[in-house]
């Protein structure tokens, strides 16, 4: 009995091993894909990492701060 529901359950993983394996190697593509919208820049005038969505744009660059701006 227990050999019968143990073969049983091995049919099913291998089932859902073969259908469902597809979909997984998609979704991992997808997210391999993606492009995030926040980037870490460096700072040319002190070379501080800093996000894009915190950083001042001047001339093509990113700034970490007015002081960095001002003295470049």
């Amino acid at each position: 009995m227990i050999l019968k529901i143990l073969a049983f359950a091995l049919v099913l993983f291998i089932v859902y091993i073969i259908f469902f394996k597809k979909n997984r190697e998609k979704t991992i593509v997808k997210k391999k894909d993606i492009k995030y919208e926040d980037e870490m820049l460096e700072c040319p005038t002190c070379k501080t990492y800093i996000s894009t969505k915190e950083s001042i744009l001047s001339n093509g660059k990113y700034y970490c701060s007015e002081e960095c701006l001002k003295n470049k």
